[in-house]
């Protein structure tokens, strides 16, 4: 039997599936629940197939293959041959499921491959006719010389450079050319299919938002698909973030940055300390970051107003080069949704005692006396015209 490991994905997925199907009560032959299925692959791809079985007891699994053209002179695989090229991932529950991967391919790995599965308690006796013994199912493996395809080398752009030009020549072919076309991380870049041998892709206007990895796809009337790729690169470009992040004390604080630019960066958050931008020191356990390609976050929990404002750089870094961005933080007091509420109640305190000091602070003629009559005081003319008088006399 080959021996057991990681389980890829895939195998997991079958493994899942199975062992929601209702177990047998009795002794069970052995079945196949999915078996192989015949694939045409190129030089240097890579193929897996699966075999899926079922019956009681669990059957055993193996695997077998046999040369083009000699479909009588099988030989059992184990995991490790061809250079450790094949891969055999076999697990048993309720349902027997194995996977077989070769990878590398080369010419002579074309053949019939053969799941066979038993249950038989006679199945490992060399008196036995393995043909009674064992269950089988093939699949048969094309592996076709890949296409030579000449392709432009890789590329670095510049901001505010000329324009770039991507070409791909397709030399040899298994078979007749049905169409070519570019992808850019991806995904199919519109109007560019055609029918020709040879296939070119302009960059107008070079940013970093154009570079990425870039492949030009030939397609084939009867055998797969072949591509090149050509990487055009560019230094990162931060194209959004936080310029400054205002919180009270006690909350949490986001700060965050994303850019263009291929290959994907590797991030940086720094803090600067003394006029200068030092990592950050998370011996308190309150800082997060999380990075993913071209965007990264900087999460600071339970702020504290002595501590944590100050200015925050991201730093994205590729082959080309390297680029920053700063962001301030500001931290206000646990009293700050009261300051308003604070200006508008000293603004009152200060204007009842402008008011109380002006009126202390009155001319007293303003004011009036108390022992004084309240209407008009009466002079008596006659006695003012006699005083005149006497003056002029005295003058004389």
């Amino acid at each position: 039997m080959p021996r057991s490991g990681p389980l890829p994905a895939a195998l997991s997925l079958l493994l899942a599936t199975t062992a929601l199907l209702p177990g047998p009560a009795a002794a069970q032959n052995a079945g196949f629940v999915k078996s192989p299925m015949s694939e045409t692959k190129l030089t240097g791809d890579a193929f897996e197939l699966y075999c899926d079985v079922v019956g009681n007891p669990t059957p055993e699994i193996q695997w077998w293959y046999a040369e083009v053209n000699r479909a009588e002179s099988f030989k059992q695989l184990w995991d490790g041959a061809r250079k450790r090229r094949v891969t055999i991932n076999t697990a048993y529950g309720a349902n027997g499921v194995s996977v077989l991967r070769i990878t590398r391919l080369t010419l002579e790995d074309s053949g019939t491959y053969e799941c066979r599965a038993s249950n038989d308690p006679r199945r490992n006796d060399l008196r036995q006719n393995p043909s009674i013994t064992w269950i089988r199912a093939q699949a048969t493996i094309s592996v076709l010389q890949k296409p030579r395809i000449n392709a432009s080398e890789d590329v670095v752009i510049h901001a505010h450079g000329s324009a770039v030009t991507l070409q791909c020549n397709l030399t040899t072919s298994p078979s007749p050319l049905s169409a070519s076309y570019w992808m850019k991380n991806g995904e199919e870049i519109p109007g560019t299919r055609k029918s020709s041998n040879t296939t070119e892709y302009k960059i107008l206007k070079p940013r970093a938002e154009e570079s990425g990895e870039y492949l030009c796809v030939f397609v084939f009337s009867n055998s797969p698909i072949a591509n090149a790729t050509i990487e055009v690169r560019a230094i990162p470009d931060i194209t959004g973030h936080k310029r400054s992040e205002n919180k009270n004390e006690g909350q949490e604080a986001l700060m965050y940055c994303k850019s263009v630019g291929f290959p994907h960066p590797e991030w940086v958050w720094r803090k600067k300390v003394n006029g200068v931008f030092e990592d950050i020191n998370n011996s308190s356990g309150r800082f997060f970051i999380s990075n993913k390609d071209n965007y990264t976050e900087l999460s600071i929990t339970n702020l504290q107003i002595n501590e944590d404002p100050g200015e925050y750089q991201c730093n994205a870094t590729n082959q080309v080069g390297s680029v920053s961005v700063t962001t301030i933080l500001r931290v206000r007091s646990h009293l700050a949704p009261l300051w308003p509420f604070l200006g508008i109640l000293a603004e009152i305190v200060i204007l009842v005692v402008i008011i109380v000091i002006y009126e202390k602070r009155k001319r007293p003629d303003e004011v009036p006396d108390d022992d004084e009559p309240a209407g008009p005081m009466k002079t008596n003319s006659t006695n003012n015209h006699k005083d005149k008088n006497l003056r002029q006399r005295n003058t004389n």
